[in-house]
């Protein structure tokens, strides 16, 4: 996707990183300061990959094949329902093929991504203090090990994970409103 080439901003907003860079929390603040539907990519895994992820057992590419193809599918019917509302989806998204899956139903231009940009050490912080979910902190090393940082990728904002949630919701939200062809100019050197 050339984003130079882009007449408006995208319509999905996909919020990727590691676990514990704060998906949930980012997506459901910009979801409700956009009017856009959210979508929990966590809520469509399989019952054996929650499985798996619960016992410290990390996803191989086969096991996350069926729910990125899901993911796929809920972001194409979304464009096809016509531009009326955008959506909002969180996604580790931690690979360039899986980014590029998710981008492919949807039309060119149409998706965005969010990088929460955090380290180690504070992913696995928040991992251990989160309670009730099913991630297993033993998984975070190879999440890092897994992720293939989108940087250099078209149409994708990074941000450091660890501002305040206002203003990582402010910083996306200007970046939807900034002319696409300066946002091309600095989706690609968009630091954390």
């Amino acid at each position: 996707m050339d984003s130079a080439n882009q007449t408006t901003p995208p319509r999905t907003l996909i919020v990727m990183g590691v676990s514990g860079c704060g998906k949930s929390s980012v997506a459901q603040q910009l979801a409700a300061s956009l009017g856009w539907a959210l979508h929990e990519g966590d809520a469509y895994h399989s019952e054996a990959s929650i499985a798996k992820m619960r016992a410290g057992v990390p996803l191989t590419d086969e096991d996350r094949a069926d729910w990125l193809a899901r993911l796929a599918r809920l972001l194409a019917e979304a464009a096809t329902a016509g531009p009326a509302q955008g959506v909002v989806l969180t996604c580790s998204a931690l690979k360039r093929k899986y980014r590029d899956q998710l981008r492919a139903g949807s039309g060119q231009g149409a998706v965005g991504f969010v990088f929460l940009d955090l380290d180690y050490d504070t992913a696995l912080q928040r991992v251990q203090e989160r309670a009730g979910h099913f991630f297993s902190p033993e998984l975070v090393a190879n999440q890092f090990a897994t992720l293939e940082r989108p940087d250099g990728e078209s149409c994708v904002l990074g941000v450091d994970a660890t501002l305040p949630l206002a203003a990582i919701v402010g910083r996306v939200n200007a970046w939807l409103a900034v002319p696409p062809r300066a946002a091309a100019a600095s989706l690609s050197s968009s630091q954390p």
